[in-house]
């Protein structure tokens, strides 16, 4: 068991870390922080620069935390905002399915993380070796709650930087709607 949590680590870790570099440096194929920061504009996440260098951030610094075994719940808060952000902003609407676009890889990260963060980084890991180690449901449940208020933040924080609505045109003056009485031709 040993052994296979710290595969599960180093495996979720390095993907996690991989994923944010592709948003900050454009590395493995990604699309580098510009490209990132517009199109989290397009999804409303404002501003799209700040959000794409946090989102970045969370998942390759996550990860990296995650990998190593060091300060797992911190590890595991930050992994679980960014695929809340993500369920909430471009999978939740298409339901549960990959196949659909769905949010169920979602889910199985953010689960497989919580798993770690509760069962603990293991023997092979910094926290095991700096005698830090936390873990349990109590670590496991703050890491889901702190995860879940970073991700409420970053939503929050975009709807507050979003544009004002465009006032309506003013409406253009009525009309009588009662017809003018008919006269009648004088002789």
């Amino acid at each position: 068991m040993k052994v296979l949590r710290l595969l599960l680590r180093l495996i979720i870790g390095v993907l996690f870390v991989g994923h944010g570099t592709q948003k900050l440096f454009g590395w493995w194929g990604g699309h580098g922080l510009d490209a990132t920061a517009q199109g989290f504009e397009q999804m409303g996440m404002r501003p799209g620069k700040a959000n794409a260098i946090a989102a970045g951030v969370g998942e390759a610094g996550g990860g990296a935390l995650l990998a190593a075994g060091f300060l797992t719940p911190l590890a595991g808060a930050s992994i679980v905002a960014t695929m809340l952000t993500a369920m909430h902003r471009v999978h939740f609407k298409n339901g549960p399915w990959l196949t659909n676009g769905g949010y169920e890889y979602n889910l199985v990260l953010i689960a497989a993380v919580l798993a770690v963060v509760e069962a603990g980084p293991g023997p092979l890991s910094v926290d095991a070796a700096t005698g830090h180690e936390r873990k349990g449901i109590g670590w496991a449940l703050a890491a889901l709650v702190v995860g879940g208020l970073g991700s409420a933040g970053a939503h929050f924080a975009s709807a507050a930087f979003a544009p004002a609505p465009e006032p309506d045109p003013a409406p253009e003056p009525q009309q009588d709607s009662e017809p003018e009485p008919a006269t009648e031709p004088q002789a």
